[in-house]
C-alpha cells in the first residue's frame, strides 16, 4: 500500500497542503453551483474528476476526504448547502461517499494512461461506474430494498448525459492546467 499512495509518514509539503486546502474549496463551490433541470444536478462531479485528473491518487484523495470531513461536520458543502452526518447518511450519501473509491481509480487509471484526451476520458468512465453503483447501493439501502432497476432510472438515468458533460469539461480543463503548473 506505500508504493501506491506514496511514504505514508511523509508528510505533505506546505505547497501541498494548500493545493488540498484549494481544491476542497473548489468541491465545495461547484457542490453549491446547480443546474436546474426535471432533475437539478451540481457541478460537484465535475471538481471530482478535474482534481484527480491533475494532481494524482495522494493529493485527490486528501482533498475528497477533506470535502467529506468538512461536511461530516456540519459545514454546508454539500448541494443545496446541507452538511453533517444526515447529509452523508441520506439517499444521496452513496454519492458523496462514492467519490472517495473514485478519485483514486480515476487518478491511479490516468497515471498509468497515455497522454491525450481520449485517454484521459476513459479513465473516468470506471470512477463514475464506481460512484454510480456505490450510490445506487447507498440508495436502495436507505428505502429498504426496492429493485435496481427503479433505484438506476431515478439515480442514474437522469444523470449520465450531464455527468458525461462533466466529464468532458473536466478533462479539458484538467488538461489545460496541468500544462500550465508542470
Amino acid at each position: 500500500m506505500s508504493s501506491f499512495l506514496g511514504d505514508p509518514m511523509k508528510r505533505l509539503k506546505t505547497k501541498d497542503l494548500a493545493v488540498v486546502s484549494l481544491c476542497a474549496a473548489l468541491m465545495c463551490v461547484c457542490a453549491w453551483i446547480q443546474f436546474p433541470s426535471a432533475v437539478p444536478f451540481t457541478l460537484q462531479t465535475f471538481a471530482e474528476f478535474f482534481i484527480a485528473l491533475t494532481f494524482g491518487v495522494k493529493k485527490s484523495l486528501a482533498v475528497t476526504a477533506v470535502y467529506i470531513l468538512l461536511g461530516a461536520v456540519g459545514l454546508p458543502v454539500f448541494s443545496g448547502f446541507q452538511g453533517g452526518v444526515g447529509a452523508l447518511l441520506g439517499a444521496t450519501g452513496g454519492f458523496i461517499l462514492g467519490f472517495i473509491p473514485s478519485t483514486v481509480i480515476v487518478s491511479f487509471l490516468k497515471s498509468k494512461a497515455k497522454k491525450g484526451f481520449v485517454y484521459s476520458f476513459v479513465c473516468c468512465l470506471p470512477g463514475l461506474a464506481v460512484c454510480y453503483a456505490t450510490g445506487v447501493l447507498w440508495y436502495m439501502f436507505v428505502y429498504g430494498g426496492g429493485d435496481v432497476r427503479s433505484a438506476v432510472s431515478v439515480c442514474i438515468l437522469p444523470f449520465v448525459v450531464p455527468d458525461i458533460i462533466k466529464i468532458i469539461l473536466a478533462v479539458t480543463v484538467a488538461r489545460r492546467v496541468t500544462a500550465i503548473i508542470k
